[in-house]
């Protein structure tokens, strides 16, 4: 697999890239986020560069690596994994709206790294079928999902969701009110059963729940796991 590193220093950038060679990975190197652009570019017969995923470090020297994420996802749909030092969940969720696939916070272990590539990689793999399924709309009060179309609104409005937010949804929606593992949903969306896949879980939910502006949509079920619960049970006097 290729895979397109963004990070500005030299000695961290060739330690890594030394790793991901002896794992397999053609590593090419961008020391900022305008060389990882011009990397992605449409090549001159219309296209993407082939890389399975790009590893994007945020502290990049000449523009900002959330600005840089967004970029890339206007550009491609490779897969993108953040590198950040912020541990806050909002930091996480902002990367996540950009339309970043996950993200690791440093100091991170070499073997959680190429976990997370792996398993972003295979998500990748054959589109966004992954965590879908095909058939009629879903419609829970305000939201509606269509499935065939990856389409989701609230109150007919328009509400942008990453691919794993939208598989994430369209797995508690096809049944409401019923409890999901955190180990199901794991299986089921990322296709793995990677401990440290959990609070990349967390993160999802978090800004699904920011995304569609209603909070009590999805419901945590302290130590098992998520259940949808459609709007019209929070209705009453």
């Amino acid at each position: 697999m290729r895979l397109l590193l963004v990070e500005d220093d030299d000695h961290v950038a060739a330690a890594l890239a030394a790793v991901l060679a002896r794992h397999g990975f053609d590593v090419t190197h961008a020391r900022s986020g305008e060389e990882a652009l011009q990397a992605l570019l449409p090549v001159t017969d219309g296209t993407k560069s082939p890389y399975g995923v790009v590893l994007l470090d945020l502290g990049l020297p000449d523009q900002d690596g959330y600005a840089v994420c967004g970029k890339i996802r206007k550009l491609c749909a490779t897969p993108v994994i953040m590198v950040t030092a912020r541990a806050d969940v909002r930091s996480r969720i902002h990367g996540l709206n950009l339309g970043a696939d996950d993200y690791v916070t440093k100091p991170y272990d070499t073997g959680e790294l190429l976990a997370r590539i792996h398993a972003v990689s295979r998500r990748s793999v054959g589109g966004e079928e992954a965590g879908a399924v095909g058939g009629d709309s879903l419609r829970l009060g305000p939201v509606t999902i269509e499935l065939s179309t990856r389409r989701v609104t609230v109150d007919d409005a328009p509400v942008q969701l990453t691919r794993k937010e939208f598989d994430l949804l369209a797995l508690l929606a096809q049944r409401p009110g019923v409890v999901f593992r955190r180990e199901q949903i794991i299986s089921e969306v990322w296709r793995t059963s990677w401990e440290g896949t959990g609070r990349t879980l967390e993160v999802h939910v978090a800004s699904l729940r920011s995304k569609l502006r209603m909070p009590a949509l999805i419901e945590t079920v302290r130590g098992v796991g998520y259940r949808l619960v459609a709007p019209a049970a929070h209705q009453g006097p």
